[in-house]
């Protein structure tokens, strides 16, 4: 199903945008120093309650079908949602960084897209499907660092480029792709029909996040 694009009018609320903001920064400091270690706790896979509105913060991801719906807000992060539209079951990732050097037996940290990725395949096989089953959508990987101080980071290039190889090589059915540019976005899944809604900020790029 294809991405429906709501109004330009709607924006992301301030307060949303500075959150965004900050998770950019991190996920710029992530790619200049050593590998960050596994998330603090085990929640960044979440689970939701019977009709529960999702929202997923930076390295969190979520799949399943008891969620009326699932959203995040995006600068230079990728999210990847999936629909299976036999079975109602959906899935959303959020990740900062394309990926990290991992020792063999180390847990699999949704901070990082090939990981998250590997996770969202053990949840597909798990319900009994495949992964060309799933109707497909990428989106994020805006420049939201123009002329700061690691710009040659490319940090949202590279984690677009990471969503597509994954969509590509295991054959999801991809609908919809809006990546690059300079805008924040923010992206939902409605689990009851697979629609995904999209909202581009507008104006200059702020800096960060």
């Amino acid at each position: 199903m294809a991405t429906r694009t709501l109004p330009r009018a709607v924006r992301p609320v301030p307060l949303a945008l500075r959150m965004q903001q900050a998770s950019d920064r991190i996920a710029a400091l992530h790619a200049q120093s050593a590998p960050a270690g596994p998330p603090r706790h085990a929640l960044w896979q979440l689970d939701a309650r019977p009709g529960e509105a999702l929202f997923l913060m930076p390295g969190q991801l979520h799949f399943g079908d008891r969620a009326a719906s699932l959203g995040t807000l995006l600068g230079s992060c990728v999210a990847i949602t999936l629909w299976h539209p036999g079975r109602g079951l959906g899935a959303m990732c959020h990740y900062l960084l394309p990926s990290r050097p991992r020792s063999s037996g180390e847990p699999l940290d949704g901070r990082y897209g090939e990981e998250a990725m590997q996770a969202l395949l053990l949840h597909i096989r798990g319900a009994g499907t495949e992964p060309h089953e799933y109707h497909a959508h990428l989106h994020g990987g805006a420049d939201m660092l123009p002329g700061g101080s690691i710009p040659l980071l490319r940090v949202g290039e590279r984690n677009i480029e990471v969503g597509r190889q994954f969509i590509e090589r295991w054959g999801f059915q991809l609908q919809g792709a809006d990546v690059g540019g300079g805008v924040p976005r923010s992206v939902g899944l409605l689990l009851a029909t697979g629609t995904v809604t999209l909202r581009r900020g507008e104006g200059e790029t702020a800096p960060g996040p």
